[in-house]
């Protein structure tokens, strides 16, 4: 497997996001194929982190494409995020959840509550937490195998994506800007 190439990811947010669900995330020992995303779409999405504009916190976001926004919530919680578009436009697709491959030892180690393996990765900070990804991967080149990185096995996007508004969000919420492989047990929450 090889990493996507750049041009792969100069696409609007929106547009980029379903193509991502199958692609397979790689970090070290770790592959888990991609079940669900959701797209931001930068200074026009209120429920973007850009919306207000660039900070030090997404100054990733605002990178050109192909690279990697982590961001911390809650006080407790790293989520990555996939940087779509070009420099300057800062829209990127929250990896949601995904379904364990590879290095699941090393999954389990770093996430000793899940009861099962298809909960390693079943939600955004589940699935940070499980490939290892903190905040010093903010800003990490998705199209250099030195860090994590996306991959196509073949397998592709599903012709009929599941669709629903996104998840946990106060303003912007009504966007249905969310994106999961039907029918998948590792998705975060039922559509």
């Amino acid at each position: 497997m090889r990493p996507l190439p750049r041009r792969f990811y100069r696409l609007d947010s929106r547009e980029l996001a379903p193509l991502l669900l199958n692609k397979v995330l790689v970090l070290g020992p770790c592959r888990a194929r991609i079940v669900e995303v959701e797209a931001y779409g930068g200074t026009d999405d209120a429920g973007s982190h850009a919306f207000r504009g660039r900070t030090a916190r997404n100054a990733a976001m605002f990178a050109d494409a192909g690279h990697l926004y982590v961001y911390f919530t809650y006080g407790m919680h790293w989520c990555a995020n996939v940087v779509a578009g070009p420099a300057g436009d800062p829209g990127a697709v929250l990896l949601r959840a995904a379904a364990p491959v590879a290095g699941l030892d090393a999954m389990r180690a770093r996430r000793p509550t899940a009861r099962l393996d298809r909960d390693l990765c079943r939600g955004p900070a589940r699935l940070s937490a499980a490939f290892g990804i903190d905040g010093r991967l903010d800003g990490a080149d998705l199209v250099d195998r030195r860090g994590p990185w996306l991959a196509d096995d073949g397998t592709p996007p599903p012709s009929e994506p599941g669709v629903s508004r996104r998840i946990g969000l106060t303003r912007g919420a009504d966007h249905p800007w969310r994106w999961f492989v039907p029918g998948d047990p590792h998705r975060s929450r039922p559509g």
